[in-house]
Order: structure tokens, then C-alpha cells, then sequence
């Protein structure tokens, strides 16, 4: 059911909150699951066209501009963890000349498996999502390489699949469907 029959539905006659409880549950779920629906169709679509992903070479210092993102790399240094050793990575990423993150991707060794697990550094937000992966050691001056990766809107896809929940759950909730039979 279109938008307009929501409205249509609480403005049809002259508005009152006695109006606005009388109208089922069932209702209400189904407009917020269908807008569910369209949240997570334009976070998918605007996901596929605006977001980019580069695999780099970066030395220390070095800078790469990433949809008006500027990633620079500070360089890795060894760290230790309850139960791993860790090439942690510094990159700070600015915006418009301002800092907006500091990314912190590892490489981590586990002591028990002793197999290589990278931890993406991560900073999201509802418009956007940065993350940085840290990939090998290049040369000994200090270059590594890098997986950047700019996900334009990708939270949307999550943020509709979580209104497409709660309007079933609401429309479950319905008294209608609560009906029980007399034999």
C-alpha cells in the first residue's frame, strides 16, 4: 500500500489520536515493513554505484585519495595480544582538509594455529563505511600493501532488513490474527 493511502487513511476525516489507535497493528506493520523494503533497495543500489575498493602499494607518509576520502598510512609496528602477535597498522583518514578516522588494521598470528588472520580497520557511519585491510610487507622501507575500501550506504541494506522485522513483528501482533476458535 502506497504512502499516500497512509495519509489518506489517518487525514481522512478529521484527525484525532483515537483515529490514529483504532487503526489495526497489522497496518502499521505492513507500511513499515514495506518501507523496509525500499530502505534496503536503495541502500543496495546506491551500495553498488557510489561504493569503490583499490588494492595499493603505500609507503609510509603516503597519501590516496578515495572519493574525496584522503587514507594516509603511518606505518606498521609489532604488538602483542592476550594470545597473538600483531602488525598493527596507523592510518588516519581525513575529509575536507578535518580527520574523521583512525583505522588500526592487523595482521595477526594466533599462537595456538599459528595461520595469519588480518583484522580490517573499520569506521562506519549511516552514510558510509571506510575500512582499511593491511596485506603484506612490500620492502624493507616500509611499504605495504593495502585493501581500501570506500562502501557508500551499506548500513541501509542492514537498517531495512531490521524495519522489514519489526513491521512483521508488529503485524503479527495484530488482535485480529488472535482470534481463537470456539468449537
Amino acid at each position: 500500500m502506497p504512502y499516500w493511502h497512509f495519509v489518506e487513511r489517518l487525514t481522512n476525516r478529521e484527525f484525532t489520536w483515537q483515529r490514529v489507535l483504532s487503526i489495526p497493528a497489522g497496518f502499521y506493520g505492513m507500511t513499515l515493513a514495506h518501507l523496509g523494503i525500499a530502505v534496503f533497495i536503495t541502500g543496495i543500489t546506491l551500495t553498488s554505484i557510489y561504493s569503490v575498493e583499490k588494492d595499493v602499494r603505500m609507503a609510509v607518509h603516503e597519501k590516496l585519495d578515495l572519493s574525496g576520502y584522503v587514507f594516509e598510512f603511518h606505518g606498521v609496528e609489532e604488538t602483542q595480544g592476550v594470545n597473538f602477535a600483531a602488525e598493527k597498522g596507523r592510518v588516519t583518514v581525513s575529509y575536507d582538509g578535518k580527520q574523521v578516522a583512525e583505522l588500526a588494521p592487523e595482521k595477526r598470528i594466533y599462537r595456538v594455529q599459528t595461520m595469519p588472520m588480518t583484522e580490517a580497520g573499520i569506521d562506519a557511519g549511516l552514510f558510509r563505511d571506510l575500512f582499511v585491510a593491511l596485506g603484506e610487507p612490500l620492502d624493507e622501507q616500509g611499504a605495504w600493501s593495502l585493501r581500501i575500501y570506500y562502501k557508500a550506504f551499506i548500513r541501509w541494506i542492514w537498517l531495512g532488513a531490521v524495519f522489514m522485522a519489526v513491521g512483521g513483528l508488529c503485524a503479527a501482533c495484530d488482535k485480529r490474527y488472535r482470534v481463537t476458535k470456539h468449537a
